[in-house]
């Protein structure tokens, strides 16, 4: 009896065990800035990431706030959510993204490549988009509030906005 009771313990703590193991990697803040990077919910308020390589990482709902993401790779990037606030991403190439509500209010984002990008719902106010790339890019209720499109290319690929196009382009 003693015997069964042991072996009974012994199958149901390794069933335990093994039901309890997470079966998804969870976001690691402090992994480096690389591609397919996890960084879920993680916070990078006023971190300098000039040029980091984060194609095709999980971005969703972390923070970016005055951050400096100067020719950054965000290409194929699952960014829902995450917020942008007064980041410097001049040439920041965001082709491909998820950034379905989004907020990159006051965000500089001269040059930026944003072909093929889903924009729906993310807040552009008051960003700077000079010369920005938007072939393709979708833009449904994209609230573009006071966001400066100077010279973009808009999401057509051939109308480029003319110079003091404000919250829409002209």
């Amino acid at each position: 009896m003693k015997t069964t009771i042991f072996a009974a313990f012994a199958v149901l703590s390794t069933f335990l065990g093994t039901a309890l193991v997470p079966s998804a990697a969870l976001a690691e803040c402090t992994d480096p800035a690389q591609p397919k990077v996890n960084w879920r919910r993680c916070y990078f308020d006023g971190r300098d990431l000039s040029s980091a390589k984060l194609a095709g990482a999980m971005l969703r709902d972390a923070t970016f706030q005055r951050a400096t993401l100067k020719d950054a790779d965000l290409s194929e990037t699952d960014s829902y959510r995450a917020k942008f606030f007064s980041a410097t991403m001049p040439g920041v190439k965001l082709d491909g993204a998820r950034l379905i509500e989004a907020d990159f209010t006051r965000a500089d984002l001269t040059g930026a490549s944003l072909k093929e990008t889903d924009l729906r719902n993310a807040k552009l106010v008051n960003a700077i988009l000079h010369n920005a790339n938007f072939t393709g890019a979708r833009l449904g209720g994209a609230d573009l509030r006071h966001a400066d499109l100077s010279g973009a290319t808009w999401i057509d690929g051939t109308t480029v906005c003319a110079e003091k196009s404000v919250g829409q382009c002209n």
